[in-house]
């Protein structure tokens, strides 16, 4: 009897479950048809040979960075915006989809120098001690400079598709990313090689076909929100009647989020320089297939963070505090099983390697076997701490990964990356299993946290008047 009431503690009704799995399957479904298109696109530019996988793949490293910076604002926002869906304040969701859009175009500069004006000496830093360097670069210059062209689109059709999940309408995002990436499939085996009497134009016929499904992608996500004019709606000419005082609330709690994140990203831009210094152009293609390959078990982390946040956002938003510490409870187990799925699913995804990626070198495959492997042993640990990381920043606890996440990646991995890179002869793989372990003791810290909780909190309370002054 004693243990039917632990069980029924620690894990929700199947109700519940159902309700987390109805907004984190679509999710990771729209993740995992973008991916296989990623797969499909790393097939194709395969077949150029290593030379040219590997300059793609350093310059879509560094558009990586673009892309987190935004996802992270739409992550930002997201927290003020689903509480502001359970408190049903709608100008608090004009305002928290101002934020993501601003902050979103505040990136274009950068963008700009990133593409345009200083392409080589930036990607030159991916690619230090590198014994095929110069051949990369090149390949990676001719595509980075067109895919300068999907920046603003992909802004717009991020921020609008991250808010339709953030209010639980994840079918719609997951349609536009089927016609999206069916889209980019279809060009790039057109412009790639030169089918049906398209021009043969390579990496760059991959970087174009990319421009032109994100470019549709956007038309369409502008027609869908003229349309359906979602809660988070604003007239355009009443996009810059800002709230000043929420955007500076969302800028506190979203910059701690963007600091926590940006170290991250700037971490594993950095660990993945020092490995592609350990060999040629094998080591860049096999470290980068082996991604391209994991990101099909990867999609659990988007879709278990997005639906932690809606479900705990609404809940808080509601004022239903000792719910959320419930559901909180309920999450963090559920993650814990789904992790160990996901972790033998990925297994699975070994056995496609040859497939896919055959005509790399013999070297190249190797790295991306063993690799796989190993982030597979790693899912459970990564499933859990998004999950962690996701329920923190639902209540506004941004402070968490802030300041452990990134105190550890600060302190203790990145002086663990130049000491081993000095000091060993270890190769790419064991390089990045010696850093990720560090992960083990970051969820064990969360764990801690989250148990003070900083997270149970309603953020709409004061911002109830934003009707009445709003639009």
């Amino acid at each position: 009897m004693e243990l039917s009431k632990i069980r029924t503690h620690t894990f929700g009704p199947a109700t519940f479950y159902r309700r987390v799995l109805a907004i984190a399957l679509p999710i990771m479904l729209q993740q995992l048809i973008q991916n296989m298109v990623s797969l499909i696109d790393n097939f194709m530019v395969s077949g150029l040979g290593d030379i040219s996988m590997s300059g793609v793949n350093v310059a879509g490293q560094v558009l990586f960075i673009f892309m987190v910076y935004i996802n992270t604002i739409c992550m930002s926002g997201g927290i003020f915006m689903t509480q502001f869906l359970g408190a049903k304040n709608r100008e608090g969701m004009g305002q928290a989809f101002r934020f993501k859009l601003i902050m979103g175009l505040v990136s274009v500069v950068p963008y700009l120098l990133v593409c345009i004006v200083f392409p080589r000496q930036i990607l030159s830093l991916m690619l230090n001690g590198n014994t095929d360097a110069e051949k990369i670069l090149d390949e990676g210059v001719k595509y980075i400079r067109i895919m300068f062209f999907m920046g603003i689109p992909m802004i717009f059709s991020m921020c609008i598709a991250s808010s339709l999940r953030d209010l639980g309408r994840v079918k719609i995002p997951l349609a536009v990313t089927i016609v999206a990436t069916l889209t980019n499939t279809l060009f790039n085996w057109l412009l790639i090689y030169g089918n049906l009497g398209f021009p043969a134009m390579g990496v760059e016929g991959a970087a174009l076909a990319t421009v032109i499904a994100r470019s549709l992608e956007f038309v369409i996500f502008v027609v869908i929100y003229i349309k359906i004019k979602p809660d988070f709606a604003v007239k355009l000419s009443r996009f810059f009647k800002v709230d000043g005082k929420l955007f500076r609330k969302i800028l506190r709690k979203g910059s701690l989020v963007l600091f926590c994140e940006m170290v991250w990203v700037l971490s594993e831009t950095l660990t993945t320089a020092i490995y592609n210094g350990r060999g040629g152009a094998d080591v860049v293609s096999g470290m980068a297939s082996s991604f391209s390959i994991a990101n099909l078990f990867f999609v659990a982390f988007g879709g278990i963070y997005s639906a932690t946040g809606v479900i705990i956002g609404k809940t808080l938003g509601e004022g239903n505090l000792e719910h959320a510490r419930q559901e909180k409870k309920w999450l963090l187990s559920g993650a814990a099983v789904f992790g160990v799925i996901m972790m033998l699913l990925g297994f699975l995804t070994v056995f496609i390697i040859p497939l896919v990626f055959g005509r790399l070198s013999e070297s190249a495959i190797t790295i991306c076997r063993n690799m796989v492997i190993m982030m597979c042993f790693f899912m459970p640990v990564w499933v859990f701490m998004n999950t962690q990381q996701a329920v923190a920043r639902a209540g506004g606890d941004t402070a968490m990964g802030a300041i452990v996440d990134s105190t550890i990646t600060i302190a203790v991995m990145v002086p663990l990356l130049f000491i081993l890179k000095s000091f060993t002869a270890i190769g790419p793989v064991m390089l990045y299993l010696f850093v990720k372990l560090l992960d083990v003791v970051k969820v064990v810290i969360f764990q801690i946290w989250l148990k003070k909780e900083r997270w149970l909190k309603n953020l709409t309370v004061g911002e109830k008047h934003g009707d009445e002054d709003g639009e």
